[in-house]
């Protein structure tokens, strides 16, 4: 099947979305299934989850832009993190995707729950993993504050990218992990600022009440956003699901793909036989 963006890829997968041409890839055929990556990585990310769903699903992956081959708009198009959401929904909309599954990792809940949220009954389920999907309360703000105030939460945040156990335990993976965030251009140290701690409001009651299920993940040594702090998020939004993956990090995908895979299809499957 050729997709209405290829007239514009000269040999690449490029999409001409809000002013930038945004990178991008499909694998697999059946029921969409979109990947939005974190700040520590790019479409690469997903290289043990693309070969699994694929067999079930149509994936699309792709790089946010000012991360991967993606840049940042010139001028007016410049518009970094505020894009993330418009850019997905431009991208979909090229690929005539009306109502895809999404799968985001930390940063990349961002722009699942400001898609979903912003295109009413355009997602078919969400899987929030490492996020708090913007779903914050005063109790989930309290926890945040004592993280970040705890030693743990003072490290650098590429050091809390991973549990410190996956160098000893797949030095190769973990050395995999930080080449592929080294592949993204150099942003602003503010590119994500402001944090989500100082966000007042909450997503929760319009996730819960937007009518597609939702998933939280969180790996069980979770530096950045520790299962506490998610699970405070699940209970935010009525009906939805949680799971801790054990043995892991912030990075799950990454660092226990077996256990991160089996939990999503789980979850999809469920979501797309009440669907």
């Amino acid at each position: 099947m050729v997709y209405p963006a290829t007239l514009y890829n000269r040999g690449m997968p490029f999409a001409p979305v809000n002013g930038i041409e945004l990178y991008y890839e499909t694998h697999g055929s059946g029921p969409p299934l979109v990947f939005a990556h974190g700040a520590g990585g790019n479409h690469l990310s997903w290289w043990q989850q693309v070969p699994v769903f694929s067999k079930q699903y149509r994936c699309i992956i792709f790089d946010h832009r000012a991360f991967g081959r993606s840049r940042d708009g010139e001028g007016e198009e410049k518009r970094g993190r505020t894009a993330f959401h418009d850019d997905l929904r431009a991208l979909l909309d090229l690929l005539e995707i009306e109502r895809p599954a999404i799968v985001a990792q930390s940063m990349g809940g961002r722009t699942a729950v400001g898609f979903a949220l912003r295109n009413p009954g355009r997602c078919r389920a969400m899987v929030l993993a490492g996020t708090t999907g913007g779903a914050v309360t005063d109790d989930v703000r309290a926890l945040q504050k004592q993280h970040r105030a705890s030693e743990l939460g003072q490290l650098p945040l590429l050091r809390r990218a991973v549990a410190p156990a996956l160098k000893q335990r797949a030095p190769s993976a973990d050395f995999l992990y930080r080449s592929i965030a080294r592949l993204n251009p150099p942003r602003p140290k503010d590119f994500l600022a402001p944090p989500l701690a100082s966000y007042r409001g909450s997503s929760a009651a319009r996730l819960a009440e937007a009518g597609f299920p939702v998933l939280f993940l969180v790996g069980e040594h979770d530096a950045i956003t520790p299962p506490a702090i998610i699970e405070q998020c699940h209970r935010a939004v009525a009906r939805s699901a949680f799971e801790v993956i054990p043995d892991s990090g912030h990075s799950a995908y990454f660092e226990q793909p077996a256990a991160f895979n089996a939990a999503v299809l789980r979850f999809l499957q469920a979501a797309d036989g009440d669907g």
